[in-house]
């Protein structure tokens, strides 16, 4: 039987290692909170990284950002310190850039040690029912192996290399911000221009299905229990924008999206990423940036 490893029981790390655990897989569990781990009541719960992997066939990582990534694998006591690791496969699914799952992988390869990158699309409730979109980074070879353990979180979709998974990550969760950010705007909106506001939610969910698993948040103001965290969601905007600065892309809504999430986090940083309708909420409008010259003007002869 294939034993897993599971390093990082925050909020889809613990997911993660429930659904593992439900599909008749062995578990080892860590996590630098012992008592987090030990909740789960699912496993072995190890006092380290590197005791956590010592019978692991698959390793799986779901940590909080690039320094945990590091910290985890190469810290003291860590993932990759073990003797035993080119037996086993390294699967790192946090979200902590291109940058991080880079430098990962030249130490995996200076050490003779197996990894893919997976972070994944979707929320707790998706690891739950199986259905997470895996995007998948490096060898298929290595892919081939991790299958059987992957596909009981969802479908996998592989990219390329490593980074790629990473980058592609990036982009949906842009994705993600603008069109969420998007449908607390245009409820207030549509509501301040005399429309029911069911009526314009059901509008935008016509075009944004997604957003209909956040209908609570939207719709009546609960933004608990947490599907992704405001302060998560900004941590991610943020290493999306450092990559498409890098590439020169211009992305003048993605930087407007951050700032309304980053003041959405001054108050409301753990709820989930529907809270951003509170910017919109009793009478305030959100952010006012745009044309400091005051409202446009019409040119003469030019319909605006």
């Amino acid at each position: 039987m294939t034993t897993v490893a599971v390093l990082g029981t925050g909020r889809m790390g613990a997911a993660i290692a429930q659904r593992l655990a439900a599909s008749g897989f062995d578990l080892a569990v860590w996590d630098r909170t012992t008592a987090k781990a030990q909740a789960l009541n699912v496993g072995r719960v190890a006092p380290t990284p590197a005791e956590a992997i010592r019978d692991a066939d698959i390793v799986i990582s779901s940590l909080t950002n690039a320094a945990a990534v590091r910290d985890v694998y190469v810290g003291p006591r860590g993932a990759f310190e073990t003797r035993a690791g080119t037996e086993k496969l390294f699967v790192e699914m946090s979200t902590a850039g291109p940058e991080s799952i880079d430098d990962l992988s030249q130490v995996a390869r200076i050490r003779g040690l197996r990894l893919l990158e997976a972070p994944v699309l979707g929320s707790v409730p998706a690891v739950e029912s199986g259905t997470l979109a895996v995007l998948v980074g490096g060898s298929p070879q290595d892919l081939a192996r991790a299958r059987p353990v992957l596909e009981r979180l969802g479908e996998i979709h592989y990219v390329g290399g490593f980074g790629s998974a990473a980058r592609l990550k990036l982009v949906a969760n842009t994705m993600l911000g603008i069109t969420t950010a998007a449908a607390a705007e245009l409820l207030a909106a549509g509501t301040a221009a005399g429309l029911d506001r069911e009526q314009v939610f059901w509008a935008l969910v016509r075009f944004v299905p997604a957003l209909k698993a956040r209908e609570a948040g939207f719709m009546r103001g609960r933004h608990e229990p947490t599907m992704f965290a405001v302060h998560d969601l900004v941590k991610d905007l943020g290493l999306a924008l450092d990559l498409y600065e890098r590439a020169n892309a211009a992305v003048p809504l993605t930087r407007e999206a951050r700032a309304l999430f980053a003041e959405t986090a001054s108050e409301s940083s753990d709820l989930d990423i529907s809270a951003i309708v509170n910017a919109y909420s009793s009478g305030n409008r959100g952010p006012q940036k745009a044309n400091p010259g005051g409202p446009r003007q019409r040119e003469p002869g030019r319909e605006l």
